[in-house]
């Protein structure tokens, strides 16, 4: 990992950070000994970085079973080889990332946004049994699929769910996880949506990281979840390009 370090350097971005601490994911270069370029796939997001490599944007490895794949290039050069490569077969949007600010939280907000629940809602925070529940609906896996196992998730993991008539509605939990730090995963069942239900998950989980001294990144994959987490303290810090990549194999 020392090695592609270099490589990624300046990129502030914590997936590819899990991956070069040795949390989650995996690496490919173009040449083991004195790598010039560099992918690191963690989860359902592939980042390029380095010297375009061609070679690279075609390696979307035989154990990736989901049914698209984000792109990540670090230069626009990436990029258009992701173009030329997947042509016809790709969707090119922003994402927003968020400053890393320990210090921008409003406490009390936060706290205000939980207290606002209606008694019939529970906040819960992620045992072996929800860790187990939400594995197995569609809309809430990512919460907890990063991790092998619950003994994995319950070291290195974090998340809540809010609880109505025994049914999961929300949650907010650790997609990934970095030194000192998580890559918040965050989402409401459908019918469920547009209650204040994520922001007093989000709430929730923000309070609870920084009771332990863990940093929770927010990265948004549009303007919805950017508009939350501007609501929950987080300030915009740029704009960037993904591919959604399907019919790939």
């Amino acid at each position: 990992m020392y090695k592609i370090a270099p490589i990624f350097d300046d990129w502030d971005k914590t997936m590819v950070w899990s991956c070069l601490q040795g949390y989650m994911g995996n690496d490919w270069v173009d040449d083991i000994q004195n790598p010039k370029s560099a992918q690191v796939l963690v989860g359902d997001v592939s980042f390029f970085a380095g010297a375009p490599n061609l070679d690279l944007v075609k390696n979307i490895p035989d154990y990736f079973t989901s049914p698209s794949i984000l792109m990540v290039p670090r230069s626009n050069e990436w990029g258009e080889i992701i173009e030329q490569k997947y042509n016809g077969n790709y969707h090119r949007f922003m994402r927003y990332a968020f400053k890393k600010e320990p210090e921008a939280f409003d406490l009390e907000r936060l706290k205000t946004y939980i207290n606002k629940l209606s008694a019939e809602y529970s906040i819960r925070k992620i045992d072996e049994e929800i860790f187990n529940r939400v594995l197995r609906m569609e809309w809430s896996k990512d919460f907890c699929s990063q991790f092998s196992n619950y003994d994995h998730y319950k070291k290195l993991g974090i998340g809540f769910v809010i609880i109505h008539n025994d049914d999961i509605v929300c949650g907010a939990s650790s997609y990934t996880v970095y030194n000192n730090g998580i890559e918040i995963q965050i989402d409401t069942k459908e019918e469920y949506r547009r209650k204040g239900f994520a922001l007093a998950c989000a709430s929730k989980l923000i309070l609870e990281c920084l009771n332990k001294g863990i940093y929770p990144s927010w990265d948004s994959a549009n303007i919805e979840s950017a508009n939350l987490a501007k609501k929950l303290g987080y300030h915009l810090e740029n704009e960037y390009v993904t591919y959604d990549i399907t019919n790939f194999k």
